[in-house]
């Protein structure tokens, strides 16, 4: 979607153009799934598929939003937002709003409209694109700086205060901090991020299964619930343990007799998992991409025994994407059930390696899957401002 088009249909929804333009991309990520709710390390990378949220300052106490791509549209007085009634996209939408008046912005009111490139409900986190990208939106209109940890989370509670969804903080901080070029290590227990270049000779492969994935009515917050249940049983032994993500492999082989059997596949995903992302990092660092596409498939791997939140369609995809040229390893990416894996690809195949792999889960699958040839992209950011003063939150192309 270009600006000009979407200006254009915010003047014929609303009479006026908008302030301005926000870009939040989605997410994707690499390697690190579920471990954020743990305390552990994640490697996502912000993509260049995304929300656009166009905006418009409102006198009249008003927050009138349309969704073309919903063929949806929702007014609440900004006194009234009641964030937790409506269908689930005007949560994110009302529930943004919401909470940045709780913390003392003030909006008189706004015009937006919201439109995206990104699938949704296929795992790459849509919620938190729309989410951020609403909280800059606003934000911008009144000039307000807020730190990216902040917003990230804000999105966050958005997600578990007004949708219910028992979230971590990976998607929305890997939504707000994404740096071009590169994938973003973070730290779900200090929140700090460091930016790992990513080769420029490999590309991202977003492979949208055509299953659909909602985490409020999934397990998701079952697995939650059973890495809890896992450190409890951990802490009886070691009351100095905070998280999973404090737990060695020697401890949890001393202590796994304390576990039920389903306790100890999850602590034991949460366990490796942080490692692997860790010697990720470390194999991007050396450009050693071959190394890093062999950890992508062992976390594929223990997503589907360990922490049991594959399903046929993912599995059979993963296969097909690691048997094809070009390919250097794939996972399940998201929290899974249903949505998307993701590859990793040599920059000259990616595209034909796209191809193949469609035409083949397709035919073994009978559903319509998709992907997307991505690289990574800088956070959400205001890409079209006619407010001088509208700097909101640091801003690609605006003065901070």
């Amino acid at each position: 979607m270009t600006g000009a088009s979407l200006q254009d249909r915010f003047e014929q929804a609303f009479g006026s153009p908008p302030d301005a333009i926000v870009r939040s991309p989605g997410r994707v990520n690499m390697i690190g799934e579920h471990t954020d709710y743990n305390d552990g390390w994640a490697l996502p990378a912000a993509l260049d598929l995304g929300t656009d949220v166009a905006v418009r300052r409102r006198t009249h106490g008003l927050l009138r939003v349309r969704a073309p791509r919903l063929d949806a549209h929702d007014e609440r007085p900004v006194d009234d937002l009641r964030p937790g009634d409506g269908p689930e996209w005007t949560r994110y939408v009302r529930g943004s709003a919401a909470l940045l008046r709780d913390a003392g912005h003030h909006i008189d009111g706004a015009d937006l409209m919201i439109d995206s490139d990104l699938p949704i409900d296929a795992g790459l986190s849509s919620s938190a694109s729309l989410e951020l990208g609403v909280l800059v939106a606003l934000l911008t209109l009144s000039g307000i700086t807020v730190d990216r940890a902040a917003l990230a989370r804000l999105g966050q509670r958005v997600e578990n205060e007004i949708v219910g969804v028992n979230s971590g903080i990976m998607d929305q901080l890997a939504v707000a901090c994404g740096v071009d070029g590169h994938l973003l290590l973070i730290d779900c227990r200090t929140l700090s991020t460091e930016p790992v270049p990513i080769p420029a000779d490999v590309r991202i492969l977003v492979l949208d299964s055509a299953v659909p994935r909602t985490l409020a009515g999934s397990a998701y917050n079952q697995r939650r619930a059973e890495c809890e249940s896992a450190l409890r049983a951990l802490q009886a032994a070691e009351p100095t343990l905070r998280a999973l993500r404090d737990v060695t492999p020697d401890l949890l082989a001393h202590h796994q007799g304390r576990l039920t059997e389903v306790e100890l596949k999850r602590a034991r995903h949460i366990i490796t998992e942080n490692q692997r992302v860790l010697d990720s990092a470390a194999a991007l660092r050396r450009d050693a991409t071959h190394e890093f596409g062999h950890l992508m498939s062992r976390s594929h791997t223990s997503l589907r025994d360990d922490y049991q939140v594959s399903g046929p369609e993912l599995d059979i995809l993963v296969d097909i994407a690691t048997q094809v040229p070009g390919i250097l390893g794939a996972r399940l990416t998201g929290a899974g059930f249903g949505g998307c894996a993701v590859a990793l690809a040599t920059a000259d195949q990616a595209e034909h390696a796209a191809d193949v792999i469609t035409a083949q889960y397709r035919q073994k699958i009978g559903r319509p899957g998709h992907a997307f040839v991505c690289v990574p992209s800088d956070g959400t950011n205001v890409r079209w401002t006619n407010r001088p003063d509208a700097r909101g939150v640091t801003a690609k192309g605006l003065p901070n």
